[in-house]
């Protein structure tokens, strides 16, 4: 009977032990199993391309240019020197080919929707190229912020995408109405989007 005892006790013990670690083993993977942590939105960081602006027409306006993308909206500041004191036009045309003396080889102004010339944001119309005037100081230096949602770089839009462009400063001011260029006059400074 004592040795009935024993084995009825050994199995006991055996059974107990073979329970405890099957709960360890259960809490072991309860612990290592955690609901999928939420991925964080990381924000991208802008898009970025700074361009030189090279003189043209025999002229002296050189400069450079800077386009950043962010949040949806792309801003150009653009700073010259060189220029005659007063008012000037720049646009966007439509090739980054400054290889010409007088900056023609970027074509006419970009203008993928097919509008007329106008000024920025007019119900009548305007060129996707179409950024404005700016005014240079009796030092002949001019900056000029421009920003916009109706831009992107690199996008691939061809809409908006204003890589493969060309920026053009003029010699004179965009009246904003004579087609297709708003009679601004030579090209002065010229420099090409890419990358």
């Amino acid at each position: 009977m004592k040795k009935g005892t024993l084995v009825l006790a050994a199995l006991a013990l055996i059974f107990a032990a073979s329970c405890k670690s099957d709960k360890k083993e259960t809490k072991a993977t309860e612990t290592t199993t955690s609901p999928t942590p939420v991925a964080e939105e990381v924000a991208s960081a802008p898009k970025k391309v700074k361009i030189a602006l090279e003189a043209k027409s025999e002229s002296n306006v050189t400069g450079n240019a800077v386009f950043t993308e962010e949040n949806g909206t792309v801003t150009m500041v653009a700073i010259l020197g060189g220029l005659e004191p007063g008012m000037h036009a720049i646009h966007l045309h439509e090739k980054a080919d400054c290889s010409s003396p007088d900056g023609k080889s970027t074509g006419g102004h970009w203008n993928p929707t097919g509008q007329p010339h106008g000024k920025w944001g007019d119900a009548a119309g305007y060129h996707k190229g179409d950024i404005g005037n700016f005014n240079a100081d009796d030092n002949g230096n001019g900056t000029i912020t421009f920003s916009t949602d109706e831009w992107c770089i690199g996008c691939g839009d061809a809409n908006k995408d204003i890589l493969g462009k060309g920026v053009i400063v003029h010699q004179g001011t965009d009246d904003f109405k004579t087609q297709p260029t708003g009679d601004a006059g030579g090209r002065v400074s010229c420099g090409g989007i890419i990358q």
